[in-house]
């Protein structure tokens, strides 16, 4: 059997096409926001910036959670992407006519977090919706590969126009690649995707979700285990370049060692298309223990090849861990429950990140960057394998069926 078949879906295909613009746009906008907030303040304004556009996104992601599954999740995720292109559109125009202030740059990026907030939660259950159950693995494979690639190009895209063209058209192009994935989930039938209309209240929705969230062990275990994760892993992205400054020869060799972290990402999503497993949480757990090799490979000071392979494995790892515990989620959850269970999630599993650049560096200044990376990468892969001590984590099979919606 074809693994690309779930192309010939079109209700996916569409689908698919809209993340590969939508992707593609989420990465170019660090690079191209960087520069356009450098060009006219500091790097002060640029911690700014940054948080008014993370802040909203944790601050109203339960609230997407419980929009994706009362209104229909391709009306919700055009109009997200409608707002994200016009107000990226507008801060392209403001910093293009020289218009634009520090004050424009934090208003815009409050409402592109917010409109993220709203689109995010509402992924996992449109996957579930137009893909069919049996293909729901390569359907995520095929999603985490376009992520994977946004990870690459979309940074050199931006790095590229920013350089030739300035700051304002790179805004622009990733201003059109919202509009262009509009287009593409604008043309999904409203059949395909609209749950079923509820007259609870919002509250009691949260609720609702919650419980769900928590009556599965292997759901809320994997999240807090994630969430912790990354925090831990704040520090391979703060003292990595640390350590290549001081050690490997400065920013092209951590270049080189960062480029092999997203190819064994695309080659760990190419993976998943092939992968069968009897018990998937298992096999995604065992992948997860690769995350890891990164921090342990810096701790132990080896050269740049050697820990470009580690790279190259916990890339890999990550997007095979990914994929998998997408497919179990969208395999087991029931559809009309399943996006405020991944608002649960999605800001879970990012709760701890923010408290790990802040204390990692902190510690470092002590200890030096070697303890630390240590400590992580040992607490990383321990957590993992402690997971598999679980019964209903080790042993959650695969789905055969979509799950029931509820009939309240």
């Amino acid at each position: 059997m074809n693994k690309l078949d779930v192309l010939r879906v079109r209700d996916f295909r569409l689908f698919f096409l809209g993340s590969l613009a939508s992707v593609l746009g989420d990465f170019m906008a660090p690079v191209a926001l960087a520069f356009a907030v450098l060009d006219i303040g500091d790097a002060g304004d640029l911690g700014l910036v940054l948080a008014a556009r993370v802040l909203p996104l944790m601050a109203f992601m339960l609230l997407g959670g419980v929009v994706a599954d009362r209104l229909p999740r391709r009306l919700v995720m055009v109009w997200s992407d409608l707002v994200r292109g016009a107000g990226q559109g507008l801060l392209a125009v403001l910093l293009l006519t020289g218009s634009a202030g520090i004050w424009h740059l934090v208003v815009l990026q409050v409402v592109h977090g917010t409109a993220s907030a709203l689109f995010m939660p509402a992924i996992s259950g449109l996957v579930q919706q137009t893909a069919p159950a049996d293909r729901l693995q390569e359907a995520n494979s095929l999603c985490s590969l376009a992520r994977a690639g946004g990870n690459v190009a979309g940074p050199v895209l931006a790095g590229v126009l920013v350089a030739t063209a300035g700051s304002g058209w790179a805004i622009a192009v990733d201003a059109a690649t919202f509009l262009v994935s509009a287009y593409f989930l604008r043309l999904l039938p409203k059949g395909v995707v609209p749950p079923k209309l509820t007259v609870h209240s919002m509250l009691a929705d949260l609720r609702e979700g919650w419980r769900e969230f928590t009556g599965r062990r292997w759901i809320w275990v994997v999240v807090v285990a994630a969430s912790l994760a990354n925090g831990l892993q704040a520090a391979y992205s703060v003292l990595g370049p640390v350590v290549a400054e001081e050690r490997l020869g400065g920013a092209t060799a951590w270049g080189v060692v960062v480029s092999c972290y997203g190819a064994g990402a695309c080659v760990g999503g190419l993976a998943t298309l092939w992968l069968k497993a009897r018990f998937p949480l298992r096999s995604a757990l065992y992948a997860d223990c690769l995350c890891s090799l990164p921090l342990l490979a810096l701790a132990l000071q080896l050269a740049t090849p050697s820990l470009a392979v580690a790279a190259f494995l916990g890339g890999c790892g990550l997007m095979v861990f990914n994929t998998l515990w997408e497919t179990t989620l969208q395999s087991n959850v029931p559809g009309d429950r399943l996006s405020r269970v991944s608002a649960y999630e999605w800001l879970g599993s990012m709760a701890c990140q923010p408290l790990g650049m802040v204390l990692v560096p902190v510690i470092a200044l002590r200890t030096g960057p070697e303890p630390v990376l240590y400590a992580c990468g040992l607490v990383m892969l321990a957590m993992s394998l402690a997971q598999l001590l679980l019964p209903d984590v080790r042993r959650l099979p695969v789905a055969t069926s979509a799950p029931a919606e509820s009939k309240a």
